[in-house]
């Protein structure tokens, strides 16, 4: 029997041997991607962190009343991507206040981000029953599933935004399909506004993005034995605003052909061809519910942070 292929092997391989090379996003979250994620929700330029955070920080209970939708209801919450759940942290604590316990599953590619989420969780809310689990989403959705309380799934951070149009209608879809009638979906989206702020937001001045990007390209050298020089390959950030979106690309500068020994293929680069490693959608009101309502969602309500930068909506499953 032959040797299974990786998940990291299937997706570089297909990737960049197509015409058009493009990396997916989940690529960027092994442990150090992780630790530079971390250090960009820090950076001034990158304001979608700290909008979304002073949401929660604002509308939490409001938010967690409403998703429970009754004063006898018990909520449990999962979260996609949680990272190391600094945001959604604020939620939990207040499904505490208001039920005096609940369940998190927080779910993430990273097992070493979920490894900070949980013991933080377990060191300042000891009445919270932790269920993580390791994996893409849809490994996520099918224990999403087993939640016995009323269901709440966390899709934060504007993540919805990195997934095609076609790969977001059937994301939301599929969560749909994780929920019982009466569970709800609570969605973060970046807002449509001047391109030049957007673009700032994924081309910092410290450079953090842009090691950020690369370090899609160390990891192949790391994981599946790449010789790519990181040096020979710069961050590019633009605004498509046919597709309402920020797009992230690593651009060769020199004509050059990169070895790849775990999947015996030489990759080729001629000057000025891009790898395309992040689309981020910016959304307005008719761009959520034509994602919403067609895959079995009523948005009931929206926050916006004090300078209307950034939504959460609150989505129930119908």
């Amino acid at each position: 029997m032959g040797r299974m292929i990786s998940s990291i092997e299937y997706a570089v391989r297909s990737g960049l041997l197509r015409p058009e090379k493009k990396l997916p996003p989940w690529l960027f979250y092994d442990a150090e991607g992780s630790r530079l994620y971390e250090r960009i929700t820090e950076l001034p330029e990158y304001y979608l962190t700290r909008a979304e955070w002073s949401i929660f920080a604002t509308h939490s209970d409001e938010i967690v009343a409403g998703a429970a939708g009754g004063r006898g209801s018990v909520l449990d919450l999962a979260e996609l991507g949680a990272g190391t759940a600094t945001k959604s942290l604020l939620l939990v604590r207040a499904a505490v206040r208001r039920q005096g316990s609940t369940t998190f599953m927080p779910t993430d590619v990273s097992a070493d981000a979920l490894a900070v989420a949980i013991a933080r969780i377990a060191r300042e809310l000891p009445r919270v029953t932790i269920r993580p689990v390791v994996g893409h989403h849809e490994h996520a959705l099918d224990a999403i599933r087993t939640l016995e309380e009323r269901q709440l799934v966390l899709f934060i951070g504007s993540s919805i935004g990195n997934y095609e149009d076609d790969e977001a209608r059937a994301l939301v879809r599929a969560i749909r399909g994780s929920l019982r009638s009466g569970g709800a979906l609570l969605l973060g989206t970046d807002l449509r506004k001047d391109p030049g702020a957007l673009v700032s937001a994924y081309d910092d001045a410290q450079g953090v993005t842009a090691a950020f990007d690369k370090n899609v390209l160390a990891r192949i050298n790391r994981e599946l034995g790449g010789t790519f020089d990181l040096d020979s390959f710069r961050h590019v950030a633009l605004w498509n605003d046919a597709r309402s979106r920020v797009e992230m690309h690593l651009e060769s500068l020199a004509d050059q052909t990169v070895r790849i020994a775990a999947l015996g293929v030489d990759v080729p680069f001629h000057r000025g061809e891009r790898i395309h490693t992040e689309s981020s959608v910016k959304y307005d009101d008719a761009m959520v519910d034509d994602l919403l309502e067609p895959s079995g969602f009523a948005r009931e309500t929206t926050h916006l942070d004090a300078e209307g930068r950034f939504a959460v909506h609150l989505a129930r499953a119908r």
